[in-house]
């Protein structure tokens, strides 16, 4: 840590800070991430563990690390499954109400270096929207897709990766696997929506952060990924397998990314269209490289359908600012 760095990271109190974890029937995922935790320093103040309904013995772990971790353990176990948009928008929520004033977002497939709060509290004092960077699977630097084209809603793959001198990119994004943000963004931009489901949500709320405040990427590994997901290795970047509930909400909720367009009056017909073009082709793609089939076209074109619904909704709005 540079003597700058130092500086930063004494004006950050880690107790101030709060981890918010949404997991879903991964319990042996969740332990790692929750060892990982166990040997952090310095620790966060409290870690806020939002459990999607998940049937196995998610709760009796969570127990288990009760008196192991040097932190304040605050767990809630949702009636329903409410996917990683639901489970972010809970954990959200209950960390804001709790008076934390960072909150740091992440998957249970993750773990947390132990530097890891360090590092990203380093930042603290200069920025409030946050993403520090993570290791693959394998241990290769992970990119992830910092920067988006506004009117299109759709990500980068080609800004540049490497950083220069100064440690940190603007970003207009977001990802839930690291977002690191301050309560007083949180309370301007609301909470995650959670009518996304899974899906778009991330770089939604990122994006409205970077509306309030310079929001940054920073050269900082703090998590790493601890489930390989099947990929196709174009060189540079990668394109991970997916899902047929994700190919379904892929395209509904390009009808959300719509609807904010709208209120922010950014949309634009053509290139948000084009934009949808380009996610649907790219969908396609996933599926013949990568999960080497054609099945699951329908859920794109359900997608598709249902999302038009949501598009021509004139009663949406969308989640409100948050009160102190």
């Amino acid at each position: 840590m540079t003597p700058d760095r130092q500086n930063g990271a004494a004006g950050f109190d880690p107790a101030t800070a709060t981890i918010v974890v949404v997991t879903y029937n991964r319990s042996h995922l969740l332990q790692g991430l929750l060892d990982s935790i166990a040997q952090m320093d310095p620790k966060p103040g409290r870690v806020v563990i939002i459990d999607n309904a998940s049937s196995d013995d998610t709760t009796d772990v969570v127990d288990s690390y009760r008196s192991r971790i040097d932190a304040e353990i605050v767990y809630r176990r949702l009636e329903t499954n409410t996917g990683g948009s639901g489970g972010f928008s809970e954990g959200m929520r209950t960390a804001y109400e709790l008076g934390s004033e960072w909150i740091w977002m992440m998957d249970d497939d993750v773990e947390v270096l132990p530097d890891g709060l360090a590092r990203m509290g380093a930042w603290a004092p200069r920025f409030k929207s946050i993403q520090g960077r993570r290791y693959d699977y394998d241990g290769s630097a992970f990119y992830w897709q910092y920067r988006i084209a506004e009117r299109m809603g759709i990500p980068i793959p080609f800004a540049p990766a490497g950083f220069d001198a100064t440690g940190f990119k603007p970003m207009n994004s977001g990802c839930f696997e690291g977002m690191f943000i301050h309560r007083s963004i949180v309370k301007e931009i609301g909470l995650p929506d959670p009518r996304f489901f899974i899906y778009w949500d991330d770089q939604m709320y990122g994006w409205l952060a970077s509306r309030r405040t310079q929001a940054v990427i920073v050269d900082e590994f703090v998590l790493r990924r601890t489930r390989e997901i099947k990929q196709w290795d174009m060189g540079v970047r990668h394109m991970n397998a997916s899902s047929n509930a994700y190919r379904y909400y892929i395209m509904r909720n390009r009808a959300y990314l719509k609807q904010y367009y709208r209120v922010h009056r950014v949309y634009n017909p053509v290139l948000f269209g084009l934009g949808t073009a380009m996610t649907f082709a790219k969908e396609l793609i996933r599926l013949v490289f990568v999960e080497r089939t054609v099945r699951g076209t329908s859920n794109l074109f359900r997608g598709l359908r249902d999302g038009g619904r949501i598009g021509r909704d004139r009663s949406w709005r969308p989640m409100p600012a948050l009160e102190d």
